[in-house]
């Protein structure tokens, strides 16, 4: 093991939903580990506050519009952050959307968009940079899913739905590309206070509900969940795979 651990130079990685919270912190913590990075987000989400922060630790960046939602723009933008930046060594699966709705209330397009995004989207931004990982032998995929995937969360049946099924998904996928090199985990936050959240935890009493269920006693950060994903994507994760690293303060142990 080498004396500098989790350095990810000479590595390119690719960051879905690139442009605040998680994406923005794991994008700079990737950077600062010495990784080239392409930010992505959806077309018309401007990428440059968070390109910049990135480029302060020197590497390449890219920035990219890409829907996860539609295929076509998934295989072009993969093609892209080829393009600028070379063979993609690590993606994180970052992108995915909230629509909060009790189970009396969803609707079937509320099902659909979130479904769409966070399990369909996912998958196949995996499945686009997978195949010449597996002929390098060698890649490390991340995908966000949530505690809401391995606990009920009152309210948000559809998410914690499409939370769940991200995790098996990874777990179904690492088992399939674990003999060519190529990990696959899921990292599951808490609350963490980003654009997702913002407007539910500005209610205080929501917000100290939460706070009260966290053995910890707080809210997590962006920087705790970049954390976990950089060691995800380093080299000492190597016998890694198909795990979920929960990274909530002590939530889902109680």
């Amino acid at each position: 093991m080498s004396e500098a651990m989790f350095r990810l130079d000479g590595k390119v990685a690719l960051v879905t939903g690139a442009a605040g919270g998680f994406g923005t912190a794991i994008s700079v913590a990737l950077a600062r580990q010495g990784a080239d990075v392409a930010l992505s987000d959806r077309p018309g989400v401007s990428l440059d506050e968070a390109a910049a922060k990135v480029a302060t630790h020197g590497h390449r960046v890219a920035t990219l519009a890409i829907d996860i939602c539609d295929l076509a723009a998934i295989r072009d933008g993969v093609a892209a952050a080829e393009r600028d930046l070379g063979s993609i060594d690590i993606l994180v699966n970052n992108a995915g959307i909230n629509r909060p709705a009790a189970g009396l209330e969803v609707t079937e397009a509320n099902w659909d968009a979130v479904f769409d995004t966070n399990v369909k989207g996912q998958f196949f931004m995996a499945q686009a940079v997978a195949s010449p990982m597996i002929a390098r032998g060698w890649g490390r995929i991340i995908f966000l899913s949530s505690q809401s995937g391995l606990v009920a969360i009152a309210g948000q049946p559809v998410y914690c739905s499409s939370k769940a099924a991200v995790i098996l998904l990874a777990k179904t996928l690492a088992v399939e590309w674990a003999k060519h090199g190529v990990t696959v985990n899921a990292i599951a936050p808490t609350f963490v206070e980003t654009g997702l959240t913002r407007a539910r935890l500005a209610n205080q009493a929501f917000r100290q509900s939460v706070i009260d269920r966290i053995p910890a006693g707080k809210l997590a950060l962006p920087e705790d969940v970049a954390a976990a994903a950089t060691y995800l994507a380093s080299p000492e994760a190597g016998m890694v795979t198909g795990t979920v690293l929960s990274v909530d303060g002590g939530w889902t142990a109680v």
